[in-house]
């Protein structure tokens, strides 16, 4: 039996093209959704664009028929928009003519009229209402990556031969000579274009080398002596996230890092960066550009006083603060002359060795020539992540930094944002180099380590 799947605004506002993800089923939009497009058509930045798009989508298909009696679409299925059911009851506590409210009568109508409906709507608290009126209802999923815990990290401990482990650094190692165990069995690995390894002795664990896989064999890393503006790497995830994020825009123009707060993605970030921007013998890019997606930053900027960067300057503190470490490395001296400190980082940003952007002026640009760190990238959507990803001009590097498991956008999960999307995507692309951070490399105090690990 074919479904019915009504779909709610906030479905069509994140991904227009969620009209045609249903395979040969029926598609329902109920007229309150296409009041809400309308409304939010000229709306900045993402959502009136969306919106909009999906405008042209549900043009496209008027061209072909009635609507309102059902159009074919090319996937087998069918879309109908639905203006009946509004005197449905729904339970007393429900009050007002609201939007939901409306979309959940359609749901009940049809449900009563023998359809096998299934509500796809982003909001938890929409499900819930359905529950409670015996609604079936789900998540969009066809942009979900796995749980957090399931998701690609982008490194593995493996198991070599002590004569391996003696000839890596000269020959590097063939992937079927390295093996994991699988209780008392050993099983060879089946590793992914760029992905890390630690590797230990077979005989002695402790004794470890670290390799990345080139596509052909395991090789030992290059850069394991380098340190970039003065960083000196702190542990195995630090020397993994080097080596990406010094690699050549042509041999790793996208690096994704995900972790915890305190695991030093946007510190070590910026200290690459700044060594390939600030320092000439190493100058690779013209400038480092930074941009951090706030939900309500990004739909207000427009109406907030003053010029872009004094917008933006309160939302970059955390870039400031790490900065404030990096140009003056002296931890005794650092802080007793606020003033010459400010100087030094306002000198960055100055002579444009820095920029920061709001996201809405990254997106739909040609980014040449750039060392492009998007921070806090779990607040992108599958959508926008793509959009920028797919605008980056020659000789960019772009970093996408975040935690999937600290989300400030009402309409994502750790299984749909646009930084886990992107590390799924991307997975065994030889242009993308991926590394997580784990939770026992916190270098921020002893207090953060505890802390991320408890709570």
């Amino acid at each position: 039996m074919k479904k019915t799947y009504v779909l709610d605004t906030n479905v069509i506002i994140q991904t227009p093209a969620a009209l045609y993800s249903f395979e040969d089923n029926r598609v329902i939009l109920p007229v309150a959704v296409l009041e809400e497009l309308d409304k939010h058509k000229n709306d900045d930045a993402e959502r009136g664009a969306n919106c909009r798009q999906a405008i042209r989508f549900l043009e496209s298909l008027r061209t072909k028929g009635s609507l309102y009696e059902g159009v074919m679409l090319d996937t087998g299925g069918m879309l109908k928009i639905e203006t009946n059911y509004t005197s449905v009851d729904i339970p007393e506590g429900f009050h007002g003519d609201t939007c939901d409210n409306r979309i959940l009568k359609v749901c009940k109508g049809l449900m009563e009229k023998g359809d096998n409906v299934i509500l796809v709507t982003k909001d938890i608290i929409v499900r819930l209402k359905a529950q409670m009126m015996g609604v079936p209802a789900e998540d969009f999923t066809t942009e979900q990556s796995p749980n957090f815990e399931a998701q690609y990290t982008g490194r593995m401990d493996a198991y070599i031969s002590d004569k391996a482990m003696g000839e890596f650094k000269k020959k590097g190692l063939s992937p079927e000579n390295a093996f994991v165990m699988d209780g008392l069995d050993r099983v060879n690995v089946d590793p992914v274009p760029n992905q890390f390894f630690i590797l230990h002795s077979e005989t002695n664990e402790k004794s470890t080398l670290l390799g990345r896989f080139d596509g052909n064999k395991i090789v030992p890393l290059w850069s394991i002596n380098e340190e970039p503006f003065g960083v000196k790497p702190r542990n195995v995830g630090q020397r993994f996230l080097q080596e990406a994020l010094m690699q050549d825009p042509e041999t790793a123009p996208l690096v994704i890092v995900k972790g915890t707060a305190g695991t030093a993605k946007t510190f070590y970030s910026l200290a690459v960066g700044l060594q390939h921007t600030y320092e000439p013998a190493s100058r690779r890019y013209r400038k480092i550009l930074i941009t951090r997606p706030n939900v309500q930053f990004d739909e207000d900027i427009g109406f907030l006083p003053g010029t872009e960067q004094e917008k933006i300057a309160p939302y970059l503190r955390p870039i400031i603060d790490n900065l404030e470490i990096l140009v003056d490395r002296n931890e005794n001296e650092r802080y007793k002359n606020e003033k010459q400190l400010k100087d030094k980082i306002d000198e960055l940003f100055y002579r444009g060795v820095i920029v920061a952007e709001a996201m809405n002026f990254i997106r739909g640009r040609s980014i040449t020539n750039t060392f492009l760190i998007i921070d806090e990238a779990q607040n992108l959507t599958p959508k926008q992540v793509k959009g920028i990803v797919t605008r980056v001009g020659r000789g960019t590097k772009v970093v996408l930094l975040g935690d999937p498991q600290q989300i400030d956008h009402p309409l994502l999960d750790e299984r749909t944002n646009g930084l886990s999307y992107a590390s799924e995507k991307m997975k065994g692309s030889h242009l993308c180099f991926q590394i997580t951070m784990r939770t026992d490399e916190c270098l921020r105090s002893i207090l953060a380590q505890d802390a991320s690990t408890r709570m």
